[in-house]
């Protein structure tokens, strides 16, 4: 008897509105209805990948973008892809969209990202956290800055402003994409609303190389 494919669950979102927290609160909520969940980030936690999020601090433009969309790949045909065949949901930290966000504001262009990702799967659902500036700001000051994407108070909107323009790029390639405001909502409650939006099985893989945009 065969095994079902997993569902692929993404979560992005600015820095500091909340994403690690959101994703242990979801991986206890599925975790407790029963299903086997696998859990990730992106860059990967592989040596590559960590890496890619050292370089970070220091490497810009299409290098950079280039390498994550390396790690990217390595990391859905060594790990991803064969945890999705096992039947596990998987839930990522960061994918796709973070790359829409953060390499392009450090001016690589959306038809360029979106070539470099070419053959990265169509996630079962795409979440992206937002929240109040002003909220994001007083959690990064509480939890501090970990890349130089948070260095700027002034990127914190940017980045907001940044993943709004992403989504109808995302949605031509077939994303099912959920928007979350949790400015006031507890990782709890967040958990609860991305469980109640993951279908009950997987979508069709696209590969974006296919897709009329």
């Amino acid at each position: 008897m065969s095994t079902a494919r997993g569902l692929l669950i993404t979560l992005d979102g600015p820095g500091g509105v909340g994403k690690s927290t959101a994703l242990t609160a979801t991986q206890r909520a599925l975790a407790a209805t029963g299903r086997t969940v696998h859990t990730a980030t992106q860059p990967s936690a592989t040596a590559f990948g960590q890496a890619v999020r050292t370089v970070a601090q220091s490497m810009r433009g299409r290098a950079l973008a280039l390498a994550v969309a390396a790690d990217r790949l390595h990391q859905l045909e060594t790990e991803l892809r064969p945890a999705l065949a096992a039947g596990r949901t998987v839930l990522l930290d960061r994918y796709l969209p973070s790359t829409l966000v953060l390499q392009r504001a450090d001016g690589v262009p959306v038809g360029d990202l979106l070539a470099m990702n070419a053959g990265a799967d169509v996630p079962d659902l795409s979440v992206i956290l937002f929240a109040q500036a002003d909220t994001v700001l007083r959690r990064l000051a509480h939890r501090g800055t970990r890349h130089r994407f948070e260095t700027d108070p002034a990127s914190t909107q940017r980045e907001i402003d940044l993943y709004r323009e992403a989504i109808p790029h995302l949605e031509r390639l077939g994303y099912r994409i959920l928007t979350v405001d949790a400015t006031d909502l507890t990782p709890t409650e967040v958990a609860d609303t991305i469980v109640s939006a993951i279908p009950s099985r997987p979508a069709t893989v696209v590969d974006p190389t296919t897709t009329t945009r």
